[in-house]
């Protein structure tokens, strides 16, 4: 299967110069370092580079066909090979990667959401490739050039696509989804994430809802019934099953109990199957990622044999209630990313992890929250205390709303101006017989504070 000179024609706007020298081909890149004989490459201009700059590396390494914005045609106009010139090559390039999803005979899944897409998304790629051959969404590859970037990955061997479509800006799950056009879609969860310009929950829905009105006519909408903003709005959906810890769903869980590390004992029950499993992963939000994993599992038709295999196969995502147990104390390292409910569902951990008495939790800001930044930090206050947290470190300006409330409560808490200052104090806590939680918006940085207590248990 190869993208012909007939898809080329497709691609609005597109001008091909030598046609007669295009060869089809399977191959398409935007890096010129990784170019393979053979190859398509758009000259993508982005915040840090300009593709147009690498187009005569990529010539000479192998591309055979290049696609420029029209108005960079005159500084290639010597090259001896298919130039192909369009108005915007981010556009024409979501625009192939279309054509491409539509000449696979592959199931595409769609996860959007605003905490959990990511690890329901490794879930759900492990459990399926124990029966399929499966591409799924490389790192954080989630926006307008990553959805296209996976939707090459794809071959005439894929059976399944498994997407992650993230956000920050109205108009970006419509974009990336009309390219992937998916035949299974769930949103996760409706959260406090973004708001600085989705504003408030209902703009958050009504962004990742373009995900669910862009499933193919025949596809299938997992519905996510805990959540009350999803279920509210997608009450008039047909085409749809409902999964859920409460009330009746098609696919219901019931947490049976924790270990004592705060591992999760789940049971899944549906008309199809029944599933009693001891999950390898840490939290109630990861058993509800398991849980939509597994409604997408079933939505496929891949039998419970292959479900519980998967299961046994399950590791957390790097920075994501990542739980490492080291000889003397447990290191939770949720570094990755934070929105108040991902906060709330670390805080719960700590508490439910029963073999260390010790609770530490170091803090700094989440980002990108809007108006109600302050509000929403100082929230935190409450849960700290209520999960019985014993020693917080904190930095970040927002982070000291947080400080603030607990500093006269039953708790150890001390305040740092910078994260340098944090570092030199964790490095001075004896950590033993503890819990240790790190938790931020990645743009804090606090992965070095991860990496610093790794090195001390090393």
């Amino acid at each position: 299967m190869k993208i012909t000179i007939e898809d080329i024609f497709n691609i609005p706007t597109a001008v091909i110069y030598n046609p007669d020298k295009y060869k089809s081909t399977d191959k398409v890149s935007i890096d010129s370092r990784t170019i393979k004989r053979n190859s398509i490459f758009f000259a993508i201009k982005g915040e840090n580079f300009d593709g147009h700059k690498f187009v005569m590396d990529a010539v000479k390494r192998g591309a055979t066909t290049v696609v420029v914005n029209k108005n960079r045609l005159r500084l290639f106009d010597k090259l001896d090979i298919t130039i192909i010139t369009v108005k915007d090559t981010t556009k024409a390039f979501g625009a192939l990667a279309n054509i491409w999803r539509n000449k696979l005979n592959t199931k595409v899944i769609g996860i959007t959401g605003s905490n959990g897409k990511t690890s329901t998304k490794e879930i759900t790629a492990v459990l399926l490739s124990e029966k399929f051959n499966v591409v799924k969404s490389i790192a954080n590859n989630n926006n307008h050039i990553g959805v296209p970037l996976t939707i090459f990955d794809a071959n005439s061997k894929t059976d399944v696509m498994v997407l992650e479509h993230g956000t920050n800006h109205f108009g970006e799950i419509e974009y990336t989804a009309k390219i992937s056009e998916p035949d299974i879609s769930v949103i996760t969860n409706i959260g406090d994430s973004h708001l600085e310009y989705l504003i408030d929950r209902d703009g958050v829905y009504r962004e990742k809802s373009a995900l669910l009105t862009n499933t193919k006519n025949e596809g299938m909408i997992l519905i996510n019934n805990d959540d009350p903003v999803i279920k509210r709005n997608t009450k008039k959906i047909t085409n749809k099953k409902t999964f859920g810890f409460r009330g009746k769903t098609d696919i219901k869980a019931s947490v049976c109990g924790y270990t004592d590390n705060g591992r999760t004992i789940l049971n899944i029950e549906s008309n199809k199957m029944k599933l009693d499993v001891k999950l390898p992963l840490y939290g109630f939000s990861n058993a509800l990622n398991y849980l939509t994993a597994v409604a997408i599992a079933q939505s496929i038709g891949l039998p419970k044999r292959d479900i519980l295999n998967g299961t046994k196969k399950l590791n957390a995502v790097k920075g994501r209630l990542d739980v490492k147990e080291f000889d003397d104390f447990i290191l939770i390292d949720d570094a990755y990313n934070a929105n108040p409910n991902s906060m709330i569902a670390a805080f719960e951990l700590v508490k439910r992890i029963k073999s260390k008495k010790r609770k530490i939790a170091i803090l700094s800001d989440m980002l990108e929250l809007g108006k109600n930044v302050k509000e929403l930090h100082a929230n935190l206050s409450e849960h700290i205390l209520r999960n019985k947290i014993n020693e917080i470190y904190l930095t970040g300006k927002y982070s000291k709303q947080i400080y603030d409330l607990v500093k006269n409560k039953k708790v150890t808490a001390k305040y740092f101006r910078n994260k340098e200052l944090l570092s030199k104090h964790i490095a001075k806590i004896n950590l033993s017989g503890s819990v240790v939680l790190v938790k931020a918006s990645r743009g804090m940085g606090l992965q070095t504070i991860v990496e610093q207590i790794e090195k001390r248990a090393a």
